[in-house]
């Protein structure tokens, strides 16, 4: 796999404003999908970029959960995962560094993984920034560069 963007381009990305519609926080409610509860939401930056924020959960347990922040690669169908705010329901390992934890964590987005031949945001780091999905949701958009409309509430999940 060649690199899609370099670390330079990726901070390009992920600082990029990115309003959101002031019915934000009823068009990402968590619904029904096999197993799991999901949503996503779809928007445009600044410069035209178009991102996706996906939001996952599993039905059984709560601390199995991913909030995703992907931008479409241009002239393509191919969503290219910035970063990944995961919960603390697993054993992650990163693969160049041979470090394993199991604990919430943060995917990034890094052009040495890709380079290595490994997905985009392989790389993971713990995190202490949140301890549910919606502390998670509150890092990508704060990560993520998001306008929050004023008089919008989260009332999330």
């Amino acid at each position: 796999m060649s690199v899609t963007f370099t670390d330079y381009e990726i901070a390009v990305l992920l600082h990029e404003q990115k309003p959101l519609p002031l019915d934000w926080p009823a068009r990402i409610q968590l619904r029904p999908k096999r197993g799991h509860k999901e949503r996503q939401l779809t928007v445009t930056g600044r410069t035209g970029n178009e991102f996706r924020m996906i939001l996952r959960q599993s039905r059984l347990n709560a601390l199995n959960f991913s909030v995703i922040l992907a931008v479409r690669v241009p002239n393509s169908n191919r969503l290219f995962r910035l970063k990944r705010c995961n919960g603390k329901s697993h054993k992650r390992s990163n693969h160049i560094e041979g470090a394993s934890f199991y604990d919430f964590h943060i995917h990034m987005a890094t052009e040495r993984y890709q380079v290595r031949g490994f997905d985009e945001d392989e790389y993971a780091e713990v995190t202490d920034r949140y301890s549910d999905l919606a502390g998670a949701l509150n890092c990508i958009l704060s990560d993520g560069h998001f306008d929050i409309p004023p008089g919008s509430q989260m009332g999330l999940l």
